[in-house]
């Protein structure tokens, strides 16, 4: 009941960070739960495609009750969703394949060198000057193979991607927030079979798994962060959230600071 606790304590702040922010939560999750997989000494060249897994399958549920509370107000459009998915289902295929072929060490860098990315472009507030209209499909559905490719890769929900890419195109910040959030949902699906797929009949799994999802960290993540989720969607549209994004930046670069250093 430890590990559930912890895991509990990771999903409720995953989720209202993903709620709030329309990131997925697994810039949060990827650090914590290797942490978790190692101190229960899980196989250590299996640990981080884990992490990366399991984190894919919780955002299965963060995205679909942000995307709920975000809809709500108003804020998802569904045309953009619609043009973006077979992009995304595509790219998230590639990015597990990928995955699964990068060792821990190499995978644990590029993740961490694309969490200090995420955390900088938090930092320093740079957003594209709207400058232009939304692509058609053809190029909604290229944005959407690389953006499901990179967020597999890191198993991220693709905020970091789509926000700065909706706002370029003069989407309104908390549209492009609820966006997002819905965008999230496609690319967790094809992200987690794509996870399961890979890990499947790897025998130094622990168990119970499907692939490359531990499947308690999952339950219990899962069962925190749907909660948590809805409270941080409403929390960004009721709220000035300018200080805490820069919270969240120092967060991501000691959780990606210590991460580094495990993987060296």
């Amino acid at each position: 009941m430890e590990w559930a606790f912890a895991y509990l304590m990771l999903g409720a702040t995953a989720g209202f960070l993903a709620g709030l922010f329309g990131v997925g939560g697994g810039l949060v999750l990827v650090p914590v739960l290797l942490f978790l997989f190692d101190a229960q000494h899980f196989p250590a060249e299996y640990a981080m495609h884990l992490a990366l897994g399991t984190s894919m399958a919780t955002i299965l549920f963060t995205s679909f009750a942000s995307m709920r509370k975000h809809h709500q107000h108003g804020a998802v459009n569904w045309r953009v969703v619609r043009n973006i998915t077979p992009g995304i289902l595509l790219g998230t295929a590639l990015g597990a394949l990928l995955a699964a072929s990068i060792p821990t060490r190499g995978l644990g860098i590029f993740f961490t060198l694309f969490v200090y990315f995420a955390a900088a472009q938090i930092l320093l507030d740079k957003r594209p000057e709207p400058s232009r209209q939304l692509p058609g499909i053809a190029g909604m559905t290229a944005v959407g193979t690389f953006t499901g490719w990179i967020s597999s890769l890191v198993s991220i929900g693709g905020g970091t991607i789509v926000v700065p890419c909706l706002s370029w195109c003069n989407v309104p910040l908390r549209h492009a927030i609820g966006t997002s959030a819905a965008i999230g949902f496609p690319i967790a699906v094809g992200g987690t079979l794509g996870y399961i797929a890979t890990g499947a009949g790897l025998t130094a799994l622990p168990a119970p798994n499907l692939g490359f999802v531990y499947l308690p960290a999952l339950f219990w993540v899962a069962l925190a962060s749907v909660t948590t989720a809805p409270l941080g969607a409403m929390a960004a549209h009721r709220m000035k959230v300018g200080l805490l994004r820069k919270l969240f930046a120092v967060l991501l670069l000691v959780l990606a600071t210590k991460l580094l250093l495990k993987v060296l």
